[in-house]
């Protein structure tokens, strides 16, 4: 290329790209109608086309352009001009389309008036190139077709029937080795280990509940020097009744709590353990006035439901050993129909080899059966291929004929879906230009606001905007003064809550005081204490499950012997 041409190059490669959305309404509408049957491949020739026609016809003048026109295709050039030059579509539509993209003056003075300037030579071309065209189309119609010849091929031979294959016999399977039903060392190691820390388990078990029976059965003494003392001290005149019932009160909480370790309490916890002493001072004040009207000494009730209570203990005790020797017989008898069900599994095994050759002889018959029906099969299918070259013929014009109705069918529908088409772009136009009409009219954008006015709705609730701010500038202050308020009482709420707390420390450490005094008294009392531990005897329905489980240990072993 030279300079000239390549420029010219240039500028229409930037001038498809420039107007692309005007050049694609076009070509659109072209591959729509008349362009049905043209390639889609060949949509950047028509929009090179259309460009020079619109936008360059000026300069290029009428003999270039149809010098480029001409070194392509005659035929589809032709009808894109047509298409494009038709009078009709340039007044209605095409002007319509791109007088969305463009004011709709500006369209008509520079692009359409010019096309319709030219539409006159335009269709001059369009005739020559039509002549062209009928004279390609009579020379063709001239030349002689060509006769083909049938191919002189060999007949082929008649595809013999394959010989069945002989059934494969079945090799002989090895037989199961003997270790498969007898169990491994390691499983009788693992029995052993877990023998021996069963027994472990229950010695520690046995030790561990005798030692918390003594711990929890120790016997309590002295409670009756205790209110002897009291009842003593009530009938001095040196202290007070409500002293005497607070000192013993404290004395009394010593034995339950021994250890007096200080720990940081929030609020929470400060009033639970003051409520704890306060009930537990009620609880107790109850008693000792109950004491003093003459009521009995619980202590020997108290000593017969310890006695009770050690009973309840070792029936317990002999229960938990009574089931767990039950479950010990449980998995001995569970091992034992294991045992058993091996033997019935190895009998079974046996009836179903036995069932298996039956039904190998049973299948390699039936093979036979099936070889001799597929050999007639063969005969048969070899018959039905003589026939199937007439049923093709039959089936290939019933399948032209169907082509033939489906075409008609299209071209009806297509035919409907332009006039459908054609109405929807012609109601779209009216309502543009309904839409510019409206769009044409004044309206007024400005509108003054009174705030001493009120909206005029005819409402009793109405106000105006000043009212408005000014009773949410007195909601504003009542809010605030209510908020001060609250903000005192929860002040004084705060305050009184933690002289409340200050008191209850004040009495939780008096009581903890007197706690860990009371608590040494304890330890040593302790000391002086004799611990009995009688051994418990054991139950008769423990000895009977230990014989048990000894006879089917021995049934066990005895049977693994046998397997």
């Amino acid at each position: 290329f030279n300079v000239t041409e390549e420029k010219f190059v240039l500028d229409t490669l930037a001038g498809c790209i420039e107007y692309k959305s005007l050049l694609d309404v076009v070509v659109d509408a072209f591959f729509v109608r008349d362009g049905r049957y043209c390639l889609i491949s060949e949509r950047n020739l028509y929009i090179v086309i259309c460009y020079l026609a619109t936008f360059q016809l000026e300069e290029l003048g009428l003999q270039h352009f149809s010098r480029i026109v001409k070194s392509l295709d005659i035929a589809k050039m032709q009808k894109f001009l047509r298409f494009f030059f038709n009078a009709l579509y340039l007044n209605t539509w095409i002007k319509d389309e791109w007088s969305q993209f463009y004011d709709s003056l500006y369209v008509k003075e520079n692009w359409i008036d010019p096309l319709l300037r030219w539409q006159p030579k335009v269709q001059q071309l369009i005739e020559q190139l039509t002549d062209i065209l009928s004279n390609r189309t009579t020379t063709v119609k001239s030349s002689t077709v060509t006769q083909p010849k049938e191919f002189n091929l060999t007949v082929p031979k008649p595809r013999a029937i394959p010989i069945p294959l002989p059934i494969p016999l079945l090799e002989k399977r090895p037989p199961v080795p003997p270790s498969t039903y007898k169990p491994p060392k390691e499983k009788k190691q693992l029995e052993e280990i877990k023998t021996k820390n069963r027994r472990k388990a229950e010695v520690s078990q046995q030790l561990f509940l005798i030692a918390v029976t003594k711990y929890l059965f120790i016997p309590f003494t002295g409670r009756m020097r205790q209110y002897k003392c009291i009842i003593t001290l009530s009938q001095s005149a040196s202290c007070s009744y409500q002293a005497l019932l607070f000192t013993y009160l404290l004395v009394l909480v010593s034995y339950l709590c021994t250890d007096n370790i200080p720990i940081k309490l929030n609020a929470a916890a400060i009033l639970r353990e003051g409520a704890l002493y306060q009930r537990k001072m009620e609880q107790e004040l109850k008693r000792i006035e109950n004491l003093l009207r003459g009521a009995g000494d619980p202590s020997e009730f108290l000593e017969w439901q310890k006695q009770m209570r050690g009973k309840d203990l070792e029936e317990q005790l002999a229960e938990i050993e009574c089931r767990r020797l039950q479950g010990k017989l449980s998995h001995e008898e569970a091992v034992l129909a294991h045992q058993n069900v091996i033997q019935e599994n190895k009998k079974k095994a046996d009836l179903m080899r036995e069932e298996k050759a039956e039904l190998m002889h049973r299948y390699a018959e039936k093979r036979l059966q099936e070889q001799k029906e597929m050999r007639d099969l063969v005969e048969q299918v070899v018959e039905g291929h003589k026939n199937a070259k007439q049923a093709k013929i039959k089936l290939q014009k019933y399948k032209q004929r169907i082509v033939q109705e489906v075409c008609e069918e299209n071209r009806e529908l297509l035919r409907q879906a332009l006039e459908e088409e054609e109405e929807k772009l012609r109601k779209r136009y009216e309502l543009i230009q309904q839409i510019r009409a409206i769009e044409s009219l004044p309206s007024i954008r400005h509108k003054f606001v009174d705030l001493t006015e009120t909206g005029g709705h005819g409402l009793i609730c109405e106000m105006s905007i000043v009212e408005l701010r000014e009773r949410l500038a007195l909601l504003r202050e009542a809010q605030k003064a209510a908020e001060e308020e609250k903000r005192d009482q929860i002040i004084h709420e705060k305050q009184a809550k933690e002289q409340l707390l200050l008191d209850k420390l004040d009495q939780i450490s008096l009581f903890r005081a007197q706690l860990g005094r009371a608590a040494a008294l304890k330890q040593e009392e302790k000391k002086r204490k004799s611990q009995s531990g009688e051994r418990p005897m054991k139950d008769e329905r423990i000895l009977n499950l230990q014989k048990k489980i000894v006879e089917k240990t021995m049934e066990r072993k005895k049977q693994a012997g046998l397997l």
